[in-house]
């Protein structure tokens, strides 16, 4: 049957008794993902790939006239949905004010919705890529924001687009918010990793970064997740591999800069801007005079306690 989801009316009409699918659940043959929807085998470990079963299982016990939307369609869509709740499925229904509710597995929201906001994707009817992210925006924190918002600028999609949405929604609650993550959100990001420690960055007063910075290594070029050319100085999120950071970061010095392997890993996401400027300070040598007063008691047989 594969990992795609079942229902108790397939089940039935493909000849299973309901005494079969009580034993296959026992079994671990089948798992419930909710009441009267099952997948075969164990329910997926990955949480968006859990959520996106529930999303399929929701709606068809939904009206046409709900929309997936929010997380959920972020979810649908393939985009990063770090540190977002995806216990409950979000819909939209295309109304002005009245039919809002929020249940324990779903949460129906009311807003007019445009045709060109509703797409299909893999069979599901959900809000266009730059709906989604404004919606989402509108109602999450800033650095959840920009992780959204920079997977889907680098899946495709233009500005202008976002932009668009961003005009429609004009009035309604969380617009200011949605407006600052947008125009924050680069698809120069290449994971969750790199959105959050751009907002840590900001946080932190540090310079604004180049993105995808190219560091020349001997006949080749390597690429760092960020630049600093005036300070000279490279910087890596989370180190892909240690021989990309070393290398980087020999480049980095051979050039006459300074190469950072502690990284620029965020902070978690209430950490204070303080914190986050602890944390991305570049790792510098100790200044000259320190230098020279260490090797004067060195030869002096003096050591620091």
């Amino acid at each position: 049957m594969g990992q795609r989801l079942h229902r108790t009316g397939q089940l039935r009409a493909a000849g299973y008794t309901a005494d079969e699918v009580h034993r296959m659940l026992r079994t671990g043959a089948l798992t419930a993902v909710r009441r009267g929807a099952y997948v075969e085998g164990a329910r997926p470990e990955d949480a968006a790939l859990h959520h996106e079963l529930l999303v399929r299982a929701a709606v068809a016990e939904l009206d046409g006239a709900a929309v997936v939307s929010h997380v959920s369609a972020a979810v649908v869509h393939g985009l990063s949905v770090w540190g977002l709740p995806l216990d409950r499925v979000q819909v939209t229904r295309n109304r002005s004010r009245s039919g809002a509710r929020r249940g324990s597995r779903v949460h129906v929201h009311s807003a007019p919705l445009a045709d060109d906001e509703v797409v299909v994707v893999d069979g599901v009817v959900c809000t266009c890529l730059a709906r989604t992210v404004v919606d989402l925006a509108r109602e999450v924190p800033f650095e959840q924001a920009v992780v959204c918002a920079d997977a889907a600028l680098r899946a495709g999609l233009e500005r202008p687009a976002l932009d668009a949405a961003l005009r429609r929604a004009r009035g309604w609650p969380g617009v200011p918010a949605a407006r600052r993550a947008v125009a924050f959100a680069d698809g120069g990001s290449e994971s969750v990793g790199e959105s959050r420690s751009r907002v840590a960055i900001a946080l932190a007063g540090l310079p604004v970064p180049t993105l995808q910075w190219p560091v020349r290594i001997g006949g080749s070029t390597a690429y760092t997740d960020f630049g600093w050319s005036r300070q000279r100085t490279v910087g890596e999120s989370t180190p892909r591999s240690c021989a990309r950071t070393r290398s980087a970061t020999k480049a980095g010095r051979s050039c006459g800069g300074r190469g950072s392997t502690c990284g620029t890993s965020a902070p978690p996401p209430h950490a204070s801007g303080r914190a986050s400027r602890r944390r991305e300070r570049p790792c510098t040598p100790p200044p000259a005079r320190a230098r020279r007063a260490a090797c004067a008691r060195q030869r002096s047989g003096v050591h620091a306690r």
